[in-house]
């Protein structure tokens, strides 16, 4: 058989599998044979250990060598329990061993045969006691017990010996069939191990040493792939050429400013600017906390491309947004020479056809929209530069359209949501990133506090004495309706009690993800405008509109959103000149949650609360992989392999700039690149 049709292989084919044991392998997301191999431990269990019985440790887990000395009997105080007792003794002390409802170890157990038991060691006393523990023959010693053996996660009806099994078999099954996908000098340079030693010591270790090294290769592996597929998927290549501009005097437009740039916005600036009028083409990120002043810098941007005579398409999320920019903007190039104009979806179609005209022709310098312009038959006269506002909110395909509009416009994209300093290569591997670290004078800290349940009704009095000085408030659920599975506020049902109850003598408004974009524009219109003094939301608000107006902010359920998300909300509030407050109702006792209000309320910087978010919630989807079109992490943790993540960055700029992807020795692993692109990024185009 084909060594690809052995890896694509189904589950069910496998020894000790079958079609019922297939459906359950599936609700782990696992189908094939490379699906189990690639499906890690999240744990060990260290069953090598052995001791004499004097020397067991309470509370220990570790196994001993011993014999019976009584006999095993069995008592069933109540229905649907039975006990099974034994005493073992290694001729240096004895051992009480108990087994629940395991009536079968009865038969199993015979006098005069040595036996190995492993389990965690319990003292009372001079007495040492094993519950449940692990048997196995001194001659199978090495099977069950005498190593390392791995701890996966399962679903019912699943144990960790089924699976371990199963992922025996596998690796039988594929054997010398591993094709080795990384160069034997990349190898030797990071210190990799080869591909099959890896698998086989990931699952089933010869020690620790060996798991260690084993995954150090995969994590390598898969953030390369993850770094190699971020520059692919995005088709950028590292030395394309970009329209050199002319540097420009920016003070009449500085002039017009009713404030003064902080060094931050300045710095980024001058990083743009050098992008701008040098022949590579632009391709940068910046990063801001909420309020940091990010538009200004991109609006100082346009004004270089436009006296460069060049256009500019600002792209934002949604309508509100879109119309937010427009009326920012416009008033500062009004008199500078400059012509903006607004497309969205509900421009009306002679204004739409107008406007598409005037671009076209190149009369409009610089065309602020939504999606609208992205439509084909929105063509620019000479587009040099392409700005996109909460870059997670477009996909690949948009971007990369945006981009085909002019020749090789510059790119400068912009997101408030704050990801770790340590992180924003893994993230954007195409893009060179800004960060503006430093928020105006004269925006206000937000006062933070975490509260239980039981300030319900202080926090209601809070919202009517912040509505009567003509300020309005902000409740986010996070939930859309009420479900019986999870206890959680949902939007819907509290929107409807306030109205009827608590907040009965206020306009209370009602918005989320499910609801048209059409309503959702209608009631968020309706905010902005001061026609409602509390809008009751999901997080759809997350990201949005700009309500100076708006100094209160209640997050319902706190400990069921995460620290990156609860400081995105935050940042609806405290956009004015009034002081502004946070109020996280934290249902949660744990000491997970605990922490992370308590770093909520102890800070207002998004890059720390971003760290400590990293921190507590480890490997996996953490910062949204997915929403950056890559597949999830199945072994790296974005935290903990940092300076594993450091040498990828080191080899892939070494890739890129020798051009080794077009090697011979690459082969095998750019096949593996393109398989999981066409797998994951179907609807891309790679060429």
């Amino acid at each position: 058989m084909p060594q690809e049709d052995i890896f694509g292989m189904s589950i069910k084919y496998v020894k000790g599998v079958g079609e019922a044991r297939a459906r359950l392998l599936s609700k782990l997301g696992i189908y094939s044979v490379n699906d189990v191999l690639n499906f890690f431990p999240r744990d060990y269990q260290d069953r090598s250990v052995l001791k004499k019985i004097t020397e067991l440790a309470d509370g220990e887990e570790c196994g001993v060598r011993a014999s019976l000395v009584s006999n095993v009997t069995e008592s069933r105080p109540r229905r649907n329990l039975s006990i099974i007792k034994a005493l073992v003794s290694d001729g240096t002390a004895f051992l009480s061993l108990t087994w629940f409802n395991q009536s079968y170890i009865k038969n199993n157990l015979k006098n005069g045969v040595e036996y190995i038991f492993f389990g965690k060691v319990k003292r009372s006393g001079m007495r040492l006691e094993m519950n449940n523990p692990v048997i196995e023959t001194a001659e199978q010693f090495g099977k069950n017990t005498g190593r390392i053996l791995p701890v996966y996660s399962l679903t019912k009806g699943l144990t960790q010996t089924h699976l371990r099994k199963i992922t025996e078999n596998a690796l039988k099954l594929t054997g010398e069939r591993f094709e080795e996908t990384l160069p034997q000098d990349l190898r030797e340079s990071y210190n990799l191990s080869q591909i099959r030693y890896s698998y086989e010591e990931i699952h089933f270790p010869q020690s620790f040493q060996h798991m260690v090294q084993a995954r150090r290769r995969l994590v390598f592996e898969e953030l390369l792939i993850l770094q190699l597929g971020l520059l692919k998927s995005k088709g950028i290549s590292l030395e394309q050429k970009g329209n050199k501009l002319k540097p420009v005097d920016i003070s009449p437009l500085l002039n017009k400013l009713s404030f003064k740039l902080t060094s931050a916005q300045k710095r980024v600036f001058e990083e743009i600017c050098n992008d701008m009028q040098s022949e590579k083409k632009m391709n940068r990120l910046i990063q801001g906390d909420v309020g940091s002043g990010k538009t200004i810098v991109a609006v100082l941007a346009i004004y270089l491309a436009a006296k460069n005579k060049y256009q500019s398409a600002f792209m934002a999320p949604t309508e509100i947004l879109a119309e937010q920019h427009y009326r920012s903007i416009s008033p500062l190039f009004g008199e500078l020479g400059v012509s903006v104009r607004l497309l969205t979806g509900s421009t009306k179609k002679k204004e739409k056809e107008e406007i598409k005209a005037l671009t076209k022709e190149g009369k409009i310098d610089v065309l602020i929209g939504t999606h609208a312009i992205l439509e084909d038959d929105t063509e620019f006269f000479k587009l040099g530069l392409v700005i996109t506002d909460e870059q997670h909110r477009f996909g690949v395909r948009q971007r990369a359209k945006l981009s085909v509009k002019g020749e090789n416009p510059d790119l400068l994209v912009m997101t408030a949501t704050p990801i770790p300093r340590t992180l924003t290569l893994a993230l954007y591997g195409d893009l060179d990133v800004s960060i503006i670290d430093e928020l105006p004078p004269d925006r206000k800290p937000i006062d933070t506090y975490a509260v239980n349940e039981s300030y319900r009704d202080r926090i209601y009095n809070f919202i009517r004495k912040n509505v009567a000085d003509g300020r309005q408030a902000y409740i986010v659920c996070p939930l859309v309706e009420d479900s019986d599975e999870i206890e959680a506020e949902s939007a819907e049902g509290l929107a409807e009690r306030l109205k009827n109850n608590e907040l009965k003598d206020l306009r209370v408004g009602l918005i989320h993800g499910k609801m048209k974009s059409s309503e959702k524009e209608k009631v968020m219109r309706a905010f902005v405008k001061g026609q409602l003094d509390v809008l009751v939301s999901t997080t759809v608000i997350e990201v949005g509109v700009n309500v100076p107006n708006a100094t209160l902010m209640v997050i319902e359920n706190a400990e069921r959103f995460g620290l990156s998300q609860l400081h995105q909300l935050r940042g609806r509030v405290g956009r004015g000149k009034y002081k502004s407050y946070c109020i996280l109702i934290n249902q949660s006792k744990s000491d997970v949650s605990r922490k992370r209000m308590e770093i909520m309320t102890s800070t207002n910087d998004g890059f720390v609360i971003s760290e400590k978010d990293l921190e507590l919630r480890g490997p996996g989807d953490v910062f949204g992989v997915r929403q950056h079109g890559l597949p999830e992490l199945k072994i790296a943790n974005l935290y903990r392999d940092i300076d594993i993540l450091n040498d990828v960055q080191k080899a892939v700029k070494q890739i890129i700039d020798y051009n080794l992807l077009s090697d011979d020795q690459y082969r095998p692993l750019v096949k593996k690149l393109d398989d999981i692109m066409k797998e994951k990024f179907k609807e891309i185009s790679l060429n």
